[in-house]
C-alpha cells in the first residue's frame, strides 16, 4: 500500500497588493482602556473650555462695540466737537455770573478757541502731554521744555500752559501727565495747599512753560504780579468732577473765584482769539454738569 503525504496546510501570507491600507498606530505608547477613558474627558473639558472662551470672545466684543458708540463702560468717553464745548462754556459762563450775553458778543466768540483734549475719565491724565504735543505743533519742544531764558522773548514767571483745577490735588495729578515735558524745566504748582506765597514768588523768577494750580492762589499771583501771562498760549480747564458730583465750574466759593479770575484775565483774550481754551474732562452727555443752572 502505497504511502500518501499528508498535505500540511501552509498559514497564508497577508497580502502585499495594498500596503498603504495598512492602519498606522501613532507614535508614542499604546493607549490602555483606562486611558482612553481619560482621553475622552480631557477632550470634552477642552472643548466645554473652548466654548466658553467663544461665549467671553463674544460678550468682550459686544462690551468693546458699545464703548465705541460711547454707550457703556467705566472709562466711556463722549467725543464733543468745538462748536459744543463752546456753547457749554458760554452756558456755564452766563449761568455762573448771572448774565445774558448778547447775540454780537456769543459771534465774536468763534470754537477756533477752543484747544480739542482728549475728554477721557482717566485720572492720571496720561493722554494730556499728548495734546499739548499736538497743540503747540512742530516748536512744541522748543516753547515746552527748554529752560533757558531768552530776552524779549521768553521773561520769567511766564508759563505758556496755565491748568487751572479745582484743588491742590487735581492740580498735582494734572502734572503727572505732563511729566514727559517737564523733566528740563520743572512745572511750578500754583495753590495754597503746604505751599506758601514766598516760594512760589521765588520759583516764578525762573523760566516757566507749565504752571497749574487753584484759581484764587493764581489770581493772587497775578495781583502781586509774580506771575506773568505775555506768554500765555493756553489755558486748560480742569472739569472733571469729584466724588460729590462738583467741579471747577459748580464748586463753591472756588466756582466764584474762577469766574473772577477769568473775567478780568482771560475772557478778553479769548474773544480776540489770542488764547485757546481747553477742556480737560469728560462733559456728561456733552452739555449738563452739576451745580447752579442758567435760567430761560
Amino acid at each position: 500500500m502505497g504511502g500518501r503525504k499528508m498535505e500540511v496546510e501552509k498559514p497564508s501570507k497577508p497580502s502585499l497588493k495594498n500596503p498603504s491600507k495598512k492602519r498606522k498606530l501613532p507614535l508614542g505608547p499604546i493607549k490602555t482602556d483606562e486611558a482612553k477613558k481619560r482621553s475622552k474627558t480631557t477632550k470634552k473639558k477642552k472643548q466645554r473650555l473652548i466654548e466658553t472662551n467663544d461665549n467671553k470672545n463674544d460678550n468682550d466684543d459686544r462690551v468693546e462695540e458699545q464703548n465705541d458708540n460711547g454707550e457703556s463702560g467705566n472709562n466711556e468717553v463722549v467725543q464733543t466737537s468745538a462748536s459744543t464745548q463752546l456753547r457749554v462754556f458760554l452756558d456755564q459762563f452766563q449761568s455762573g455770573n448771572g448774565i445774558q450775553l448778547s447775540s454780537l458778543e456769543l459771534e465774536a466768540i468763534k470754537d477756533t478757541c477752543i484747544l480739542e483734549l482728549s475728554q477721557c475719565t482717566d485720572e492720571d491724565a496720561k493722554s494730556l502731554g499728548k495734546d499739548m504735543k499736538v497743540a503747540f505743533g512742530p516748536s512744541w519742544k522748543e516753547v515746552l521744555c527748554e529752560k533757558q531764558l531768552l530776552e524779549g522773548k521768553v521773561d520769567p514767571g511766564c508759563p505758556a500752559i496755565l491748568i487751572i483745577s479745582s484743588s491742590a490735588m487735581r492740580s498735582i495729578e494734572l502734572l503727572r501727565g505732563l511729566q514727559s515735558l517737564t523733566k528740563e524745566c520743572p512745572a511750578v504748582k500754583l495753590f495754597s495747599k503746604h505751599m506758601k506765597v514766598e516760594d512760589q514768588v521765588s520759583l516764578l523768577k525762573n523760566r516757566v512753560n507749565i504752571a497749574s494750580g487753584t484759581p484764587s492762589r493764581i489770581k493772587k499771583l497775578i495781583d502781586i504780579e509774580a506771575l506773568g501771562l505775555s506768554r500765555l498760549a493756553a489755558i486748560v480747564l480742569d472739569v472733571r468732577p469729584d466724588v460729590k458730583g462738583y467741579s471747577l465750574f459748580t464748586l463753591p466759593q472756588v466756582r466764584d473765584e474762577f469766574w473772577d479770575l477769568y473775567k478780568n484775565c482771560f475772557h478778553q483774550r479769548i474773544a480776540e482769539g489770542s488764547l485757546r481754551l481747553g477742556l480737560y474732562g469728560q462733559l456728561p452727555n456733552g452739555t449738563e454738569l452739576k451745580g447752579k443752572k442758567r435760567k430761560h
